[in-house]
């Protein structure tokens, strides 16, 4: 009995350092957690504030105490900064308990607690860039879809964006017309939960498992493309069935060639593709304090030669969120290391004094140095010659690749189908010495130069124009 008590004690003991060490950030922003709330008879909600110190979120306090939550940037940082009526989403649901806590001087409780008023609570500086975050909206436009832009050697989002939105400050009045809304889904934050097929974007997955498999010769790699071809009644066919000709790795990658890309799918070992894509993170969890959608890979050893090549160009049953290629492209960009994406730069007290700061961490190596050194030459080389071109010549160098993703939108099968186009941009800044990720998506979009491109061009050139000289 000694024995057994002793082992319980210890383990007691055990979990509460690892509660207190590892688990206390995680129950404290667990949207589910009411301890803020019980906050509200003492605590004046905080702000939240752009990393520029733009305020996205205050509240109001009336000559009768009423108080109201008021968001200056109103559908700009919807999705992401989120709201407060009719519960909690984003930002403001995961820091609840934060912008409840107040951390005021002594001198400040006291002198609440003397004139029986409340203390304001603490506030969020965010990572997110106004100027970046209000172009990245406006690119996008009136296109549906999600723009992410992110620092790759650190992990600070700087802008997320998602279409169609809402005005944070309507909540209560639009509410029912809001959810009512399933074919637009304005409350979907389509930048984490939105799954799209990645088009040939995923063609920088299907490369570097292509560079694994044959390390020794896949600089050798030729392919004569003819503008289409076909295996066991399944035809893949190139943009505009625009015919190559003679194809190595690069030229196919630079060119987005659909159909070497499939000759690429048929030479690998699906077993192995899939556990790249494990590593990857498909079908798994993403480092994120939103919630988010995982994304899908199903090929496996068992799949037939038209999942296959599907699967090799970024079709098939693939699905992706923009958030999860602004993750890979952000490997890529930096020697192949994930650094853990974060949106809190750090939290400060309503006299602005700092409380804590959100320190950068390496999440995950998804590829090594050398791998990701010749991903970018690739990237790059789309850029100087090959499907976004108009993203050279700007007085900064780009890598990139752009997709162009058909899905069907009516349920039909073979001849009847009908489908549209959504159009990707996944791609970094300053190859040399990487500044930011951006990650496009534009739904029904076409291809990716037409619609995705010209948007993340506004983005690159507003951070050179603005935000880096700031």
């Amino acid at each position: 009995m000694a024995y057994l008590f002793s082992t319980m004690f210890l383990a007691l003991v055990g979990y509460l350092v690892y509660f207190n060490v590892k688990l206390t950030d995680d129950v404290k922003r667990n949207p589910n957690n009411t301890k803020g709330d019980a906050q509200e008879a003492y605590v004046i909600r905080g702000t939240i504030y752009s990393s520029d110190g733009e305020v996205l979120a205050g509240t109001n306090v009336a000559d009768d105490n009423t108080e109201t939550r008021v968001y200056p940037w109103r559908n700009v940082f919807a999705h992401v900064v989120g709201y407060t009526v009719n519960g909690k989403s984003g930002l403001e649901a995961i820091y609840n308990n934060d912008l409840m806590t107040s951390n005021a001087s002594i001198q400040d409780q006291v002198g609440s607690e003397k004139n029986n008023e409340k203390l304001r609570g603490d506030s969020l500086v965010l990572t997110l860039d106004s100027r970046l975050q209000q172009a990245a909206y406006n690119a996008l436009g009136a296109y549906k879809g999600a723009v992410v832009v992110m620092e790759p050697s650190t992990g600070k989002i700087l802008a997320m964006v998602s279409k169609p939105d809402f005005d944070p400050n309507d909540m209560e009045n639009q509410w029912e017309i809001l959810n009512a809304d399933d074919s637009e889904s304005p409350l979907l934050n389509r930048a984490t939960q939105g799954l799209y097929p990645p088009g040939s974007t995923f063609k920088i997955l299907t490369t570097l498992e292509f560079m694994r498999e044959y390390p020794n010769d896949y600089r050798n790699y030729t392919y004569d493309c003819q503008g289409s071809m076909t295996q066991s009644d399944v035809t893949i066919k190139c943009y505009d069935y625009e015919v190559h000709g003679f194809e190595d790795l690069q030229g196919s990658f630079q060119h987005s060639c659909n159909t070497s890309f499939a000759n690429i799918g048929l030479q690998l070992d699906n077993d192995k593709f899939a556990e790249l894509c494990k590593e990857e993170m498909f079908n798994g969890k993403l480092p994120t304090v939103l919630p988010y959608s995982s994304s899908q890979f199903s090929l496996n050893g068992n799949s037939s030669v038209g999942e296959t090549m599907q699967t090799a160009i970024g079709q098939g049953d693939t699905l992706v969120s923009p958030f999860h290629m602004a993750l890979i492209v952000s490997a890529v960009a930096n020697d192949g290391v994930l650094m853990t994406p974060y949106f809190v730069d750090h939290i400060e007290n309503s006299d602005g004094i700092e409380v804590s700061e959100t320190k950068t961490m390496e999440y995950k190596k998804l590829m090594n140095s050398d791998e990701a050194q010749i991903l970018s030459s690739y990237m790059q080389s789309v850029v100087e010659g090959g499907t976004a071109t108009s993203l050279s010549g700007l007085g900064y160098t780009v890598a990139g690749k752009t997709g162009s993703a058909e899905y069907e939108i009516n349920g039909n099968t073979g001849s009847e189908a009908n489908f549209s186009t959504h159009s990707w941009f996944v791609g970094f800044s300053n190859v040399e010495d990487p500044d930011i990720v951006v990650s496009v998506i534009a739904e029904d979009g076409g291809t990716g130069s037409s619609a995705a491109v010209p948007i993340a061009r506004e983005v690159f050139n507003t951070y050179y124009n603005s935000v880096k000289t700031y």
